[in-house]
């Protein structure tokens, strides 16, 4: 896991917006409430990216470990959250649906962080040149998508990914062998734009290839709602609105793959408070057991124990 301290304030949501742009997932938590003392502040923001790098200030070594934790379970489920993090006589009455983490943090501060999950957003590959084509790319870019318009031969399988939507608006040149191309690497969504005698032609043509017969079922052609008689800029509202019940639906989710490593956590017996089983949490081995602790304060205070 590497960091990115030097980030912080709005430089955090300017790096938010440009790892939206990529189109990388991320979390991005934000304190909304604290009662000090606390290292986290008002409006303190920080990102946990799916490879596991942070970027950004969220509070000190009692928060931090929390807010790994929590943004990796908000990014697996894709959905927001609110901690509130301290001593359980500090939370007071909690909004709905909050997750209470209580911490005997020697700060006796506690803070509620909101974490926001933020997907990539959908991949469109646009094949032609057309004026509808051309509409298609910047309404969509409009939404912030991960647009991309190509020309029929300049497009190819190395631009596209399972996650992403391919829509061959082509006009007949060449619809075919794009097609042909396009599946091979199982897009999320396929589809082409012509009219429905058109489809059935590309429709015989693909059944008597050596490919999937699900793929073919899964083919759209016409692509788009049905409006009726329409203009090509009310085709590609029609093709849009589509892709945007489809996604509504949740079939272009995609799985985040996070590399964040699984790391076990322990108990600190002094303050309770939940650490990382690892070597920089000062452990300790009484007999057959090894203790965990947030400080070496409570490490000592632990070893008093013992002693007396």
């Amino acid at each position: 896991m590497t960091t990115g301290r030097a980030v912080e304030g709005w430089g955090v949501l300017e790096r938010a917006v440009d790892l939206a742009r990529r189109g990388t997932p991320f979390v991005l938590a934000t304190v909304v409430w604290r009662e000090g003392p606390s290292s986290g502040q008002h409006g303190s923001r920080a990102i946990l990216t799916a490879s596991g790098e942070i970027h950004g200030w969220i509070g000190g070594a009692c928060a931090e470990p929390v807010f790994k934790r929590e943004a990796v379970k908000a990014l697996e489920a894709g959905t927001p959250r609110l901690l509130a993090l301290g001593a359980s006589d500090r939370f007071g009455e909690l909004p709905p649906g909050t997750m209470a983490v209580e911490m005997s943090c020697h700060s006796e501060g506690a803070l509620q962080i909101y974490l926001e999950p933020v997907m990539s957003m959908p991949h469109l590959v646009i094949v032609g040149d057309s004026p509808m084509a051309q509409t298609l790319a910047e309404q969509a870019g409009q939404l912030d998508w991960n647009v991309e318009l190509v020309a029929g031969p300049d497009f190819g399988e190395g631009l596209l990914s399972g996650g992403s939507i391919v829509i061959i608006a082509t006009q007949g040149h060449g619809d075919e062998d794009l097609l042909l191309a396009a599946m091979k690497s199982k897009p999320a969504y396929l589809g082409v734009v012509a009219s429905a005698k058109r489809g059935e032609v590309i429709r015989s043509f693909l059944a008597a290839q050596p490919i999937d017969p699900a793929a073919l079922d899964a083919l759209r052609i016409p692509v788009g709602l049905d409006l009726g008689r329409t203009t090509h800029k009310e085709m590609a509202v029609a093709i849009l609105a589509e892709l945007v019940q489809r996604r509504a639906a949740g079939e272009f989710t995609v799985a985040v793959d996070i590399d964040t490593p699984r790391v076990e956590t322990a108990i600190d017996p002094v303050c309770g408070m939940t650490v990382d089983a690892v070597d920089t949490s000062h452990p300790l081995e009484v007999g057959d057991e090894t203790y965990y602790f947030c400080c070496p304060g409570c490490r000592t205070a632990f070893e008093s124990r013992q002693e007396a």
